[in-house]
């Protein structure tokens, strides 16, 4: 009859609890023969009870406890008159005991992974008396394995690398599972290795779990990367064993098996002869399928006609050869160009030395295209001279340029006053001659930077530039003088032929052979009886006294003229007057007092004295005319006439009335009914600023009397109104209704003989009213006068 794999693994199950059930019934305790013995003084017991250890297999799925062992003394006779007692490790959670009968049972499931053994101590006592028959001994539950837990690789999953085109064998990487089960008993632990997945690329050794290489060849360019798993299995991996997998990602590492190649043999470019010097003209590339370093290249012109014009260098980033000039282009020169260009390798492996030259070669043509170029200047710099003497129009020097282009169009010639702001120079147009344009000074600017422009006569907007660099000579056109202001003293008691002052002089120009300077005096002061000076030939002179003391009373301040004469040719000269101060020295001749004053001070007042008194005197004046202004400032009093609104008839400038219906600034009620009382009321379109106590009121009079009376109080109150304002206002009062109680007021009919109003008393009212008092009064001499 043949089992199935579930089946065997349960016979084999079955079969090792049967053996260990056996060897439990073994070791039930045996009675010892021996007695037990007294000794007088040092006693020793002889134990009387002894037992082999106990096993008890993991795992136990039954309902009942699982019998383990049983404890038995030769104290006891059966009568139950003995108990049995167990303590340590899992006694009573664990293990339990019959104290009648000393069988021990195991009450839960019990895993070897979790605790291999159990140590614990037995004790026979008397039920009676409760003390010990038997001394405490201990001992040992081992729990025996089973095959429960299958391998596991710990680190998985793997990842490893390995040299694409490497030999069959090549080591890649090492698995190791582990298996919690007991290695010391049985195959459980015992584990091989096989690959699942991953031939017949790579193969594992079953003992030791080294995955290596199975083909050889293996190109990363093709394929680079493997995916394998791997298989762990006990038991020896015999039918019935436990396994576990894990997955190995294998990646090809690059190799440098690939020579590069240019994708083509030829290359072509055009390029503008304009194109500056270092432009990258073309970029080319030899395809690699290596990577990294193994595809690291390098680029050189090997042949042809562009040696020196152009250079190749490589992209570090990208590999690429970028070609770039050395040299200006000119179309007028050379049209093509043809470069003979290596690509190779910089890392060859020697091992793929057989698979051929790691190198290709390839040609570029680089085509040179004519543009329109500027005029070229013959020089880049132009170096001229001129003396600063020369005159308006001398002639510098001359610059040049041309066309480079074929058609070699004429050229004409500028300054660019950006550089030439004064305008020292001029140019001619056509020839380049360069002249001056005023009078120039070396002193000023040493040296003129200019730029000529040179234009095409044909496209005006091709400009070529040329620099000159202009250099004034010196001519002696400044005299010499002083190098400084000298502070020059000579003491009351100096002694004839006493050195008082050392001078030296300084001259503007610069003669290509130094300065050489001479001193002397003027003609008119060589026979002075005070002071003589004396030439010392390196371009300083000395003062010197002539006569024995001096007094600043006579004479406080002397000055000498002196004649400095240059080296230059023509010669110039100059007169510098030398300041002497006579003044009062201590005993070292350090002058203390040079003023004169001091002699006469001390006979009337004193500096301190004179500047009290001239500050009283302007604190005096400041003090009258802060007074005067205060005077002048003071206000008029306002005056105010609380009895009236003086506000009522003024109307804002920019107010444009509302003809008869405009109520806000006068009240009309007054002009259309002449005999009604005027209470006092105020303007409803202005708040007024001033607020009266009372306003008077009118009852019903002659007409022509509420009228000059009612302009006569607008007038006073016009008069004095101190916030009035300054621009003129124009109020119409004319009502031209039917039934109007006051009737018209228009002026049109006033002029006329038949009227009977009389405005003689507006002549009376002053010069405001005098157009009034003009165009309506009655007098011969009043009419338009």
């Amino acid at each position: 009859m043949k089992l199935g794999k579930v089946e065997f693994c349960h016979f084999l199950q079955i079969l090792a609890l049967f053996l260990c059930l056996s060897g439990m019934n073994q070791a039930e305790l045996t009675r010892s023969r021996s007695k037990p013995y007294f000794q007088s003084g040092r006693t020793r017991t002889k134990r009387s009870w002894v037992w082999n250890q106990f096993f008890v297999l993991e795992e136990y799925m039954g309902t009942d406890p699982l019998y383990v062992g049983k404890l038995h003394s030769d104290v006891d006779k059966g009568d139950g008159s003995i108990k049995y007692i167990l303590s340590g490790e899992g006694a009573s959670s664990i293990f339990i005991i019959d104290e009648n009968t000393g069988d021990i049972h195991a009450t839960k499931r019990l895993d070897r992974e979790e605790q291999a053994y159990y140590t614990l101590r037995a004790q026979a006592l008397d039920r009676l008396t409760n003390k010990p028959v038997e001394p405490e001994s201990e001992f040992v539950i081992k729990i025996q394995d089973i095959n429960d837990n299958e391998p596991k690789f710990l680190d998985g999953p793997y990842t490893a690398g390995v040299p694409e085109m490497s030999p069959v064998g090549t080591s890649v990487v090492q698995v190791t599972a582990t298996d919690a089960d007991d290695p010391t008993y049985g195959n459980s632990a015992r584990v091989v290795y096989s690959i699942l997945q991953g031939q017949p690329y790579f193969s594992v050794e079953p003992k030791t779990g080294v995955i290596k290489t199975a083909l050889p060849n293996m190109d990363r360019e093709a394929k680079d990367q493997y995916l394998l798993v791997i298989q762990a299995k006990d038991m020896v991996g015999q039918n019935g064993g436990l396994s576990g997998t894990t997955s190995v990602t294998v990646t090809l590492t690059d190799v440098n098996d690939n020579p590069p190649r240019f994708p083509r043999r030829s290359y072509q470019y055009n390029v503008p002869e304009s194109l500056p010097v270092a432009s990258v003209v073309a970029r080319i590339k030899a395809a690699d399928a290596d990577v990294g370093p193994n595809a690291e290249m390098e680029y050189k012109i090997v042949d042809g006609d562009g040696l020196g014009v152009f250079k190749i260098s490589v992209d570090k980033d990208t590999q690429e050869g970028i070609i770039t000039i050395q040299k200006e282009l000119d179309f007028e020169a050379k049209t093509s160009y043809t470069l003979r260009i290596e690509a190779a390798n910089m890392h060859v492996d020697p091992r793929f030395l057989s698979l051929g030259p790691f190198s290709d070669m390839t040609t570029v043509k680089i085509i040179v295209e004519d543009v329109d170029e500027p005029p070229v200047f013959t020089s880049r710099l132009y170096s001229m001279v001129v003396s600063e003497a020369a005159k308006v129009g001398t002639i510098i020097g001359t610059v040049a340029a041309h066309d480079p282009d074929a058609s070699n169009s004429p050229v004409r010639y500028s300054i660019d006053r950006n550089t030439d702001l004064e305008r020292y120079f001029n140019i001619d147009a056509n020839s380049g001659v360069i002249t001056t344009a005023k009078s120039l000074d070396r002193e000023t600017n040493a040296i003129h930077n200019i730029t000529v422009l040179a234009m095409e006569s044909q496209n005006p907007a091709q400009i070529g530039r040329g620099y000159v660099a202009i250099t004034i000579l010196d001519s002696n056109d400044n005299a010499p003088e002083f190098a400084m202001e000298y502070e020059t003293t000579v003491c009351e008691n100096a002694q004839a032929g006493q050195v008082i002052q050392k001078i030296s002089a300084i001259d503007k120009d610069d003669p290509p052979n130094g300065h050489q300077f001479y001193f002397s005096l003027t003609a008119e002061a060589a026979n002075n009886h005070n002071f003589t000076l004396q030439d010392n030939k390196d371009n300083t002179a000395t003062v010197l006294t002539k006569r024995n003391g001096f007094r600043r009373q006579e004479q406080s301040v002397f000055y000498l003229p002196i004649f400095i004469v240059d080296s230059g040719s023509p010669s110039l000269s100059s007169t510098n007057t030398l300041t002497i101060r006579v003044c009062d020295c201590d005993a070292d001749g350090i002058a203390q007092t040079c003023n004169a004053e001091a002699y006469i001070l001390p006979a009337g007042l004193s500096t301190g004295a004179l500047i009290a008194i001239l500050a009283c005197v302007l604190t005096l004046l400041v003090l009258v005319l802060l007074i005067v202004t205060m005077r002048r400032r003071k206000k008029e009093p306002l005056i105010f006439d609380e009895e009236r609104d003086i506000r009522e008839n003024i109307v804002r400038y920019d107010d444009e009335g509302g003809g008869e219906e405009d109520t806000e600034a006068f009240d009309m009620a007054a002009l259309r009914n002449l005999n009604i009382m005027r209470d006092t009321k105020t303007r409803r379109d202005v708040t007024p600023e001033i607020q009266f106590l009372s306003r008077p009121s009118f009852k019903s009079i002659p007409d022509n009397v509420i009228f000059r009376e009612f302009i006569w109080e607008r007038l006073k109150e016009a008069d004095v109104d101190p916030c009035a304002p300054p621009y003129d206002s124009l109020q119409t009062y004319a009502f031209e209704g039917n039934g109007s109680v006051a009737e018209s007021l228009s002026s049109l009919d006033s002029i006329s003989s038949n009227s009977d109003q009389n405005y003689d008393y507006l002549s009376d009212w002053g010069p405001r009213f005098k157009r009034l008092a003009d165009m309506y009064g009655t007098g011969p001499d009043c009419l338009y006068s």
